[in-house]
């Protein structure tokens, strides 16, 4: 039988940086993501946002759809500077999933919440080998400051829409 591992491509390795930002909490928000594909050095940015949303639901959309670009199963590093979408990710979502998708508060359950837009990143993250890079935010590191210019410009052209 001839060897079938050499037919094997190599699982591509992708870095997302990502930010959300919101104009008000609740408010208009944007999110911004720079996709990098370290070996070939291809980049791509792009932006989005809502009318009416919070800061950490512009965060998690930021990895969402960095992870949707996606068109094949890859390795995956996210950069981001939200401790909530990394620590929820990485620490809290396997216990909601346990929980269906409820948390603790005192001694009563909750559900959990931006709870869709969790679900949603769940399925994404099982298709991809997955790891997160927690940064500080605003201290000038250069991916994050762009991702952040993007989502801020994004939030603001909402904004302006809405004022008119």
């Amino acid at each position: 039988m001839p060897d079938q591992s050499a037919k094997l491509e190599p699982v591509p390795f992708v870095q997302i940086f990502t930010d959300g930002a919101c104009r008000g909490n609740p408010g208009p928000g944007g999110w911004g993501v720079i996709l990098r594909h370290p070996s070939t050095g291809t980049e791509k940015e792009f932006s989005g946002g809502e009318v009416e949303t919070t800061n950490n639901q512009m965060e998690l959309q930021a990895v969402i759809s960095g992870l949707k670009q996606l068109t094949r199963n890859s390795r995956v590093e996210i950069i981001t500077d939200s401790v909530y979408v990394a620590k929820g990710s990485l620490e809290w979502m396997p216990n909601w999933k346990k929980n269906d998708w409820r948390r603790r508060e005192g001694k009563s359950w909750k559900p959990v919440k931006n709870e869709e837009l969790w679900r949603e990143l769940d399925s994404l993250l099982e298709r991809h080998d997955v790891s997160f890079t927690t940064i500080k935010g605003h201290s000038g590191h250069p991916e994050n400051e762009r991702c952040d210019e993007l989502a801020v410009e994004y939030a603001v052209k909402l904004q302006n829409q809405s004022d008119l």
